[in-house]
């Protein structure tokens, strides 16, 4: 038998999956996403249908194939100096007045394959130089976070990079490494990346000055939206900012944040 179709009655429990582990909520547009991402998952385990997959993902026998469904399903794209005004704002605001003291700590909430939070630490490199500084970088995702660490990447996604941080951050590779480029040991020194599910309970992380938490939310519901915002606002110091994407709003979501301008709200 040819595994090529999700019924909608299997894409149902998919979505129902999705939604009970990370919070999201697959719109009936993601049905053919679902089928081509675990496809070859199908094939892997030799199984005739997506039903047969999943009663393996929710037999208990198989937790880490439940995480590589996740990560395949909740995997958004992501570049480097995505939304260059949050980071334009980030740089001449409140980069500019914030006061000297405590490290200044930043979470990158959904940070994918790393291109967010390495850009924000070179855009803090570049404002604050060697003063206290920390980024922490978090995703559901196990596959996409290991990535991350690493910190190599393909040359063509160096495109949307200023290109005085390209010369000053990023190093061209060569030889077997020839058509990437690694990121800077002092930016990888200061980026921490740890799995989070914003969906649950939050882990003892500390505060934050600044919380990238974008296009994110526009999977999910408002309900869950509300419980995530409520989490992320107990991890901001007082007049610490939330920064959203631009196609996102927290409009009757929260009162304990107060928008700024558009996508940028405050504690």
């Amino acid at each position: 038998m040819q595994a090529s179709t999700l019924s909608d009655h299997e894409f149902g429990e998919f979505q129902s999956l999705v939604y009970r582990l990370a919070g999201i909520s697959l719109s009936p547009a993601k049905k053919a996403l679902v089928c081509g991402r675990l496809a070859k998952r199908l094939k892997h385990y030799s199984l005739d249908s997506y039903h047969d997959y999943l009663r393996l993902l929710t037999s208990g026998k198989a937790p880490e194939e439940l995480q590589t469904a996740l990560d395949l399903l909740t995997t958004n794209e992501t570049y480097f100096f995505r939304e260059p005004k949050h980071f334009e704002f980030l740089q001449q605001h409140i980069l500019a007045q914030r006061s000297p003291g405590a490290p200044f700590r930043v979470w990158s909430a959904a940070c994918s394959s790393g291109e967010e939070p390495y850009s924000l630490a070179m855009a803090l490199s570049a404002r604050l130089g060697e003063t206290p500084w920390e980024i922490l970088a978090s995703d559901i995702s196990t596959r996409v976070l290991e990535h991350a660490r690493g910190g190599l990447y393909a040359m063509e996604r160096a495109r949307h990079i200023p290109p005085r941080f390209l010369q000053e951050y990023c190093l061209k590779g060569v030889g077997s490494q020839e058509g990437r480029f690694l990121m800077d040991r002092r930016l990888r020194a200061r980026v921490h990346f740890q799995q989070i599910n914003l969906n649950e309970t939050l882990p003892n992380i500390g505060e934050f000055d600044v919380v990238f938490l974008r296009n994110v939310m526009i999977y999910f519901n408002n309900e869950t939206k509300a419980r995530v915002v409520e989490r992320i606002a107990g991890k901001l110091r007082p007049g610490g900012y939330l920064i959203i994407g631009h196609s996102e709003s927290l409009n009757g979501v929260t009162d304990v944040l107060s928008a700024v301008r558009p996508s940028v709200y405050r504690k």
